[in-house]
């Protein structure tokens, strides 16, 4: 009895007691929300304090209340309005200048011979007079112009089949004597015209006679056809225009399974 009248008498004294009974604490209400205090462990999510949090809302109220214009518009639109001025101008600065047009070129003059073998023959004595255009494959003779003539003339056959021809000016000037061959895959022409600065590019094929033309130095005289070189002899000539290069072009880029066996020869006249 002793002891539960002691004890009722100890929990009475702790149940009058309360926390300002004790010096140095001081009572205070808990935060529900300790902006002060980390509130999560991940830690991709900032914590705001309420100062910043003030400051980010008036920014946030200062954006929305922004004032028009002279012109009615916002400033964010009319920021809008000088970055599209801005890029309109730099597309036009990137546009390519007006190309200078190149002087008119004459038209050639052509004809044909019945005299195949006797061509032939005559060839096959000469160096280099006989080749072989492979199939897909484009040879290009060119011909520098040379003072001491005043034109220049062609004349071809082929065995069996027949092959594209068409004949261009360089008006680049002349920086060899030599005539030279190259020999080049239809795509290999093609992504070399590409690296040049291009003019307009004219699509067409072989049997049609438009041939693409993308050196803005190049000027055509005869578009390449597909001549019936192994029925006659094709020959032709034309004037100097000027000082330049003369490309002739025999094109077998159309034949996917030919080779094409050529007799020909190009020389000058004055």
């Amino acid at each position: 009895m002793e002891k539960l009248e002691a004890t009722s008498e100890l929990q009475s004294r702790l149940s009058s007691l309360s926390v300002s009974s004790f010096s140095g604490i001081a009572s205070k209400n808990c935060d529900s929300s300790p902006l002060d205090r980390l509130q999560s462990t991940d830690l991709s999510q900032t914590v705001m304090y309420p100062d910043k949090q003030a400051k980010m809302d008036d920014n946030s109220n200062t954006k929305g209340s922004q004032q028009p214009t002279e012109d009615g518009k916002a400033p964010s639109e009319a920021a809008a309005g000088g970055d599209e001025q801005e890029s309109n101008t730099n597309e036009k600065s990137s546009l390519p200048r007006d190309r200078k047009a190149l002087p008119p070129l004459t038209q050639a003059t052509t004809w044909t011979s019945m005299s195949l073998k006797e061509l032939k023959a005559k060839l096959r004595q000469e160096k280099d007079s006989v080749v072989t255009v492979y199939r897909g494959d484009i040879m290009t003779v060119q011909v520098p112009t040379v003072p001491e003539a005043k034109r220049v003339c062609w004349e071809f056959a082929t065995d069996g089949y027949d092959i594209g021809f068409g004949v261009y000016f360089d008006w680049s000037p002349v920086t060899s004597r030599a005539i030279t061959v190259h020999i080049s895959e239809s795509s290999d022409d093609e992504d070399e015209d590409d690296e040049l600065e291009a003019g307009p590019m004219v699509p067409g094929d072989v049997e049609r006679g438009s041939k693409t033309v993308a050196n803005s130095n190049l000027g055509e005289i005869l578009p390449v056809y597909r001549q019936d070189s192994h029925l006659a002899v094709q020959g032709g000539s034309h004037d100097f225009p000027g000082e330049g290069t003369y490309h002739l072009k025999f094109d077998n880029s159309y034949s996917l399974w030919r080779n094409k066996t050529l007799y020909y020869r190009v020389y000058y006249s004055a």
